[in-house]
């Protein structure tokens, strides 16, 4: 048997090394890292001074470099994770600890065995799913590739939504994966709701704490008023400061007899400064229906005139549910904490079966529990089971380069049928659509997402998957390659219900593929033959084409519905690599991964 020992060729050898090994060898690697600062320290000091056993001089403090930094490692699919990791980053530094930030498609998985201490800040999207920019390395952490983590400290900052089924399933994921690398858990994981900035400061904060305690040298902690600011990377407008816009067009572009309701919105930027790429999010502000906000008034027997505290600061509740709370969007925990007001025998029993409550949460509103289970609430009572507002984001349908100050939606607007013949519409999407007159205003800023972008190469060639709405960030990729007189081919797969009532933007894909710059569309209009026709079918029909697109060094973009089309196109480009690339399905889709490792294969999903 071969001796598995390191070989340490050095100064010290014989019985001192045996020393060494023993005193250090059930030191835990937070001591081990202390101890080779410690001992740097020694090395450092007059002549090399020599502490004898039983010796109670005290050794005088040295100035050591710390011996290691924290790097902080963002999924995010929406923009809030990257925000909470830019504040974290920027405490870090407030106290001098070094720190970096990195997003995890921009990093090498590899990389962690050089790290000595990591924190994951992550969402999750889907059923539990990784966001696209952290879905190399969760995958490559899952299937052990990185092997063991042996001395790295780690920790966990997780973005969710408890009321879907799959919780922060993504920063769980990390969080076990890192444990089984045997990696050492600095700080338990932070599993937070969607109203996380208090709860993801505090956490930091401690966090924080902690980290600076294992660094060798680590600055003494330096006291900050209030939270870190966030950066807001691009402009003076951002999430928390939203720039006052005016909405200039509000046009239907969906036929009289489809069963969409889609709508091509302009909106004004003059005087902002807002910039913006191919690929970014626009964050839309809203306030709730009036309708609805009387309507939820009068089924918990409230007048709407009491006053609450939200944030600090007092309201009276009817404007408070007009402008502070989600009414639209049903989270379980409102079923559950309604359910603990009220004696509704019915009610509770719905509330103790977690599948059927979160299947309501999914296809109801507020307004549609209190009528069916009517309940009289104090202000403090309703207030305390609502969630706040949060900001709808809607792809960015137009290039600055065409538009200049202006920015384009493409917004399905939400509407669906009750029981009772009543009709419960999207929040933001309504309040584009119906709410809103042209020349009103409306509160907006950029998302950023450096994530689903042109090839920087104008000559390279792109392939370009989206149905619905997902149509919009082509429409401004399209744009932009027409403003940069890019020489790559481009080629569009879109899909919706029928040509004649849901071909959106046809005039302009006409006149795109005529003047050349669109080489390829590829059309799935599902309902008009007896067959469903989708656009993974067109994409497969094409394969052995977007297989040669693919070895030339095309770029391939998804944009649209998460949970089945996205699944579905991304199945059969493996299926593509598999028949038209001569690989197994093990080789096709670490050859796929590949494709996303180098930024060939972006998804921006919803």
């Amino acid at each position: 048997m071969s001796d598995k020992s390191p070989s340490l060729a050095g100064p010290i050898a014989g019985p001192h090394l045996s020393k060494l090994a023993e005193a250090v060898a059930n030191l835990s690697p937070t001591e081990l890292i202390w101890a080779s600062g410690f001992l740097f320290g020694l090395a450092q000091g007059a002549g090399g001074a020599v502490i004898s056993a039983g010796s109670t001089a005290t050794v005088a403090p040295v100035a050591a470099q710390p011996t290691g930094s924290l790097t902080i490692l963002v999924g995010s699919q929406t923009g809030n994770a990257k925000g909470v990791a830019e504040s974290v980053k920027a405490q870090a530094e407030a106290r001098g600890i070094p720190v970096s930030l990195v997003a995890m498609n921009d990093y090498k998985p590899k990389q962690l065995k050089k790290e000595t201490h990591v924190l994951i800040v992550t969402s999750t999207y889907g059923e539990g799913e990784p966001p696209e920019a952290a879905a190399d390395l969760h995958a490559q952490l899952k299937g052990g590739k990185i092997g063991k983590l042996f001395g790295l400290q780690f920790a966990v900052l997780g973005l969710g939504d408890s009321s879907y089924e799959f919780f922060c399933q993504t920063a769980k994921d990390f969080d076990a994966f890192f444990e089984k690398a045997e990696a050492t858990r600095l700080q338990d994981a932070a599993i937070l709701d969607v109203d996380y900035r208090a709860a993801a400061d505090a956490w930091a904060s401690s966090f924080l704490d902690k980290l600076a305690a294992t660094l060798t040298a680590a600055p003494a902690a330096v006291t900050v008023g209030g939270s870190a600011v966030v950066s807001s990377g691009h402009s003076a407008y951002d999430k928390f400061n939203p720039f006052v816009a005016t909405l200039s067009t509000n046009q239907k572009i969906t036929g009289r007899d489809s069963t969409k309701d889609i709508r091509h919105f302009e909106i004004n930027l003059e005087g902002s400064g807002i910039t913006y790429q191919p690929g970014d999010a626009l964050g839309v502000w809203f306030d709730n229906d009036a309708a609805v906000v009387a309507e939820i008034l009068a089924l918990t027997s409230l007048t709407g005139d009491e006053q609450v505290t939200v944030s600090g600061k007092a309201a009276a509740l009817s404007d408070a549910l007009s402008t502070q709370f989600e009414l639209t969007r049903l989270h379980a925990a409102f079923i559950t904490g309604l359910a603990e007001i009220s004696s509704d025998k019915k009610l509770k029993k719905l509330a103790a079966d977690k599948d059927e409550t979160r299947k309501l949460a999914a296809k109801a509103q507020i307004v549609d529990v209190l009528k069916r289970f009517p309940t009289k609430l104090t202000a403090e009572q309703l207030v305390g089971l609502l969630r706040a507002l949060s900001p709808r984001l809607y792809s960015i349908a137009s290039a600055q380069s065409e538009v200049e100050e202006e920015v384009h939606l493409t917004v399905g607007v939400v509407r669906y049928p009750q029981e009772d013949g009543s009709v419960r519409s999207g929040g933001a999407s309504s309040f584009l659509a119906d709410r809103v007159q042209e020349g009103g205003e409306v509160r907006v800023f950029v998302e950023h997402n450096d994530n689903f972008r042109l090839p920087a190469n104008p000559d390279t060639s792109v392939i370009m998957v989206g149905p619905g709405t997902g149509i919009a960030p082509f429409r401004s990729f399209i744009q932009e390659r027409d403003a940069q007189g890019a020489e790559g081919k481009n080629w569009l797969f879109f899909g919706n219900p029928h040509f004649t009532q849901d071909f959106l933007y046809q005039v302009e894909w006409q006149k795109y593929v005529k003047s050349g710059l669109l080489t390829k569309i590829d059309l799935a209009f599902s309902r008009d033959q007896a067959n469903k026709i989708y656009v993974q079918d067109k994409l497969k029909a094409k394969g052995a084409e977007v297989w040669q697109w693919l070895q030339d060094g095309a770029h391939f973009y998804v944009c649209g519905d998460a949970n089945r089309m996205a699944k579905d196109v991304h199945e059969t480009l493996v299926n593509i690599v598999v028949e038209h690339g001569g690989k197994n399905a093990e080789e096709a889709e670490e050859y796929v991964n590949e494709l996303r490792r180098a930024k060939r294969y972006q998804r921006d999903v919803y």
